[in-house]
């Protein structure tokens, strides 16, 4: 099965498609049927409900939650279902408020890029902690029986010579 196509690239194939002058729902649909599986499906059937008149919750599949509010795309709607709360939210204002969607989908694809550098720097940062005890009891042994026991053997054995 083909991994998902990322949803910061998604919001930038949508502000490309919107910034050329189509409209929220073909932008949706065309995207969607570039980036296929599951939010392909799901951009897709989007657009189609926008087009057909559905009201915005909706279109992503209605109910509370639509939209994923914590912006990783784990709210309850299906849209944010398949990780597209942050396309969910970018695009709202555009269509409900006649905002243009570019300035929309671009802080909304910069703030996915920062919240994933920031969760790659943290486990990083947990990875160097815990790798501090595994090195420290292989190379302490080591350090101690090649770079010390030599010495203290030399100095053993000259000061027991005299």
């Amino acid at each position: 099965m083909p991994a998902e196509v990322d949803v910061a690239v998604v919001l930038d194939l949508l502000d490309a498609a919107c910034s050329s002058g189509v409209s929220v729902p073909r932008a949706l649909g065309a995207v969607g049927a570039a980036v296929g599986g599951a939010r392909g499906r799901r951009l897709e059937q989007a657009g189609t409900g926008l087009l057909l008149g559905s009201s915005w919750v909706a279109a992503w599949g209605g109910g509370p939650g639509t939209g994923g509010g914590s912006g990783d795309g784990a709210g309850g709607g299906s849209g944010a279902g398949h990780g597209l709360g942050p396309v969910v939210e970018a695009l709202r204002a555009s269509w409900e408020d006649g905002a243009p969607p570019s300035a929309g989908l671009r802080a909304a694809a910069d703030r996915v890029r920062r919240e994933r550098q920031a969760r790659s720097l943290e486990a990083a940062g947990r990875l160097g902690v815990r790798l501090v005890l595994p090195l420290g009891l292989c190379y302490l042994p080591a350090f101690v029986l090649v770079g010390l026991m030599p010495v203290l053997m030399s100095l053993a054995t000259s000061a027991l010579g005299r």
